[in-house]
Order: C-alpha cells, then sequence, then structure tokens
C-alpha cells in the first residue's frame, strides 16, 4: 500500500485530473448554451453539451442560432481532445485492476488503523524477512513498512502480514502505521543514517515504544541507543561471531542451536514476567515454585525489578515486581507451564 507520496500514486492523480477537466468542460457548455439559446433551459443546455463533446451526433434538442453554432463548433474542437483522454484514463483505471488494488489498500488502511499491541518492521531486506518470519512464529502482529514495490509484491503473499509501501524515515508514514498503539518497532534498513532518523522520530512520536534499530557501523551503535533505541544489532558481527565460535567451541555452538526461542524446536528458552503470572504466585522465592520437580522446567535466570541480569539464580532468590523468569524445557514442559501458571500466551495477548 502506497503512503504519503506515493498515496495517491501518480495514476490517481492522473485519473482525478482527467476527471475534473471533463466536469469543467461540461460545465463551460452548459453554461454557455444557456446564455446563448434563449430557448435552451438548464436540461437542454447540459443534454446538448453531453451529445456535443461525445460526437454522438445526436440532433439538436432547439435550432441553434449562429452564435450557437459557432459556439458548438468551438466547443467540439476544444473538448474533443478532453473527452478522449477523459475516456481512455477511466477505461484504464478499470481495465488495468487499479481500481481493485486502491479498495485493498484502502481495506488495508483501515485495518491498520484498528491495530493495537503491533510490531512495526521498518525494511524487509536479508535482515528484516528473518525479523518478520520470526515474530510470525511467535504470533506477534506484524506491519512491514517497505517503499520498495517488489518487495511489496512479495509481502501480500503472507496473508498474516499488514503492509504499507512507504519511506519510513517520514513521521506521516509512521502515524499511518498507528505507532502509537504499537508495542515494537524495529527498523532493519541498510544505511544507519536511515534507521537514526526512524529511532528518533519513533522515539519522539511513542516514548512507551519499544525501540530496536539495526546498525551497520559499530561506531553508530551508540549513537542510535542515545537516539533511544533500546537494543541496537550488529548482524555482520553476530555472524561473524557466530563462525569463529563454531571453531572454537563447535559442541557449545551446536548444543546452544538445540535451545530455540523460535517455538519450533524440541527446546524452548521463555521469558515469564512477574505481571503475568497468577497472584497466589507472585512474590514466592524459586524454590517455592518449585518449577522443576512439578513441571520438569529449569529456571536457568532472572531479570531484577532493577533490570539486572542473574544466571542461574539462588533458590532464595525471590520474585517482585517488573522481574522476569528465564526457563527452559520442552514444547510440552513449556505448555504445562503456562496452564500451571495460567500465564497467557502470545497469541492470547495480542487479541
Amino acid at each position: 500500500m502506497a503512503a504519503n507520496t506515493s498515496f495517491p500514486n501518480y495514476f490517481i492523480k492522473k485519473l482525478v485530473k482527467a476527471l475534473l477537466l471533463l466536469v469543467a468542460v461540461i460545465m463551460v457548455g452548459t453554461i454557455g448554451y444557456e446564455l446563448i439559446e434563449e430557448r435552451f433551459s438548464f436540461i437542454d443546455s447540459f443534454y446538448m453539451t453531453i451529445i456535443t463533446i461525445s460526437t454522438v451526433g445526436y440532433k439538436e434538442v432547439h435550432p441553434l442560432s449562429d452564435l450557437g453554432k459557432l459556439f458548438t463548433s468551438g466547443l467540439i474542437i476544444s473538448s474533443f481532445g478532453v473527452f478522449a483522454y477523459s475516456v481512455t484514463t477511466i477505461t484504464s483505471y478499470i481495465m488495468t485492476g487499479e481500481y481493485r488494488k486502491r479498495f485493498i489498500e484502502t481495506k488495508m488502511l483501515n485495518e491498520i488503523k484498528k491495530l493495537k499491541g503491533h510490531v512495526i518492521v521498518c525494511g524487509y531486506g536479508r535482515v528484516g524477512q528473518q525479523t518478520v518470519k520470526d515474530l510470525l512464529i511467535h504470533n506477534q502482529k506484524v506491519l512491514v513498512m517497505e517503499v520498495d514495490e517488489k518487495a511489496i509484491e512479495n509481502i501480500k503473499q503472507n496473508k498474516s502480514l499488514f503492509y504499507m509501501q512507504g519511506d519510513s524515515t517520514d513521521e506521516i508514514n509512521l502515524e499511518m502505521a498507528n505507532i502509537t498503539e504499537s508495542k515494537a518497532i524495529i527498523t532493519t534498513l541498510p544505511s544507519d543514517s536511515d534507521n537514526m532518523f526512524v529511532v528518533l522520530t519513533a522515539k519522539e512520536m511513542c516514548n512507551k515504544t519499544l525501540i530496536i534499530s539495526r546498525a551497520s557501523n559499530p561506531r553508530n551503535a551508540k549513537k542510535l541507543k542515545i537516539a533511544g533505541a533500546a537494543n541496537v544489532i550488529m548482524p555482520d558481527t553476530l555472524g561473524g561471531s557466530h563462525m569463529a565460535s563454531l571453531v572454537v567451541n563447535p559442541d557449545v555452538v551446536e548444543f546452544l542451536e538445540h535451545i530455540s526461542i523460535q517455538g519450533s524446536a524440541e527446546v524452548n528458552l521463555e521469558e515469564v514476567s512477574f505481571s503475568d503470572m497468577p497472584n497466589e504466585l507472585r512474590n514466592l522465592s524459586i524454590k517455592e515454585l518449585d518449577a522443576r520437580n512439578k513441571l520438569g522446567i529449569n529456571i536457568i535466570g532472572f531479570k531484577t525489578s532493577g533490570g539486572e541480569y542473574i544466571i542461574n539464580p539462588d533458590p532464595d532468590t525471590r520474585l517482585a515486581p517488573n522481574s522476569k523468569l528465564f526457563v527452559l524445557g520442552t514444547k510440552r514442559q513449556i505448555s504445562l507451564l503456562n496452564k500451571v501458571f495460567k500465564i497467557r500466551s502470545e497469541h492470547e495477548k495480542n487479541n
């Protein structure tokens, strides 16, 4: 869907121009006949204008005066091109399916206006595509904003995605993406300067939204965080570190790859927020939860209320508001955890 400078696009502007020209010619002709021919009513003048500019060749409603004949001749000459241009444009709009495309885009815009708790992904390149794929696995509502028309055509194939064709550095487009109701915005544009602009704009428009940015140059990572990004990811650095680890600690890397956060592997690493837990389980210690004996899962990490991360937390560590648990288990064990702890799934939270 086109946005900002692309919405309405060139074709729509051309159609509007054709219709305005056609209306202008009809008005000039109708008024002219009323002023020149005393016997012509408004309806007569309008009808005479239509049969004249369309060159259908019907007989005049009343005999024309000499001045009326001259006016008719001038109207035919001046309106012939306008009428042909208008008819061609309108016919092209219908025959090429442009009207259907506009209908679909308008429908998408209306759906986007109703979105809440969605994730906006800016850019649909290699990194953006992988990001979207993983978000969909976690049942997130994803809105992709991409300027390239070919990429938009690929996005349309996935009926689970919302989309906008437009420049994500433009504040108007972010507003159309309903950023104030989003849970996060991820900018994966290839240019660090463009990512910086998106981060600054998003931070100004919605301070509560989680902002995650890609960076190509390590020197820009700090600047992006200062601008408002909560996290900055450098795909090239991550890829290089991963390949180096495969040489130094291949078995460790392979083991970690079996621990998935994508929801598709047998073993999963999940986070459990204090706010997601039922009241009777809040403020308990890890030992009192007894998750290992009851559910078979392992609590391998803890995030304190102050944002500190603790690996392999002590059993006496007590839950508190704004804290989180990081648990490791199979899909069946995680499902049982959600059931026993009465934790809603991501799909339920988003709907």
